[in-house]
């Protein structure tokens, strides 16, 4: 019997555990994010700001307005599209957050298909 009561206790704990997220602390500043795809990983730099979000990746730098949604999600439109793919929006989502990093995923607006990255907070 105290076995049974144990283990609804215990359910009942890890049931209502929920993480903990504090998007807000990553809306604005400097990054470096990481995303694996496939077996390569793929760095870069951004600079946020309320409106503006400017991002460095091999030398070229890309800029793109921030829409938020909420505290933890956001949409991306780049400022000026070269091609097809560049016009399409891209919607992150903040997945967890510590001191110093989130992560997040991140899709074309209405493609099911999402990648994940770390980014990590320099400034």
């Amino acid at each position: 019997m105290r076995s049974i009561f144990l283990c609804i206790v215990l359910f009942m704990f890890v049931s209502c555990y929920e993480v903990e997220r504090n998007c807000k602390d990553y809306q604005i500043g400097t990054f470096k994010s990481e995303i694996k795809i496939n077996d390569s990983i793929y760095t870069s730099e951004f600079i946020r700001t309320n409106n503006l979000q400017i991002e460095t990746y091999n030398n070229k730098v890309d800029s793109s307005e921030v829409r938020w949604i909420n505290d933890c999600e956001v949409v991306f439109k780049t400022i000026n599209p070269k091609n097809r793919i560049e016009r399409k929006d891209i919607h992150l989502k903040i997945l967890t957050t510590t001191d110093s990093s989130y992560t997040f995923e991140y899709s074309y607006v209405g493609d099911k298909t999402k990648q994940k990255g770390i980014a990590k907070k320099i400034d």
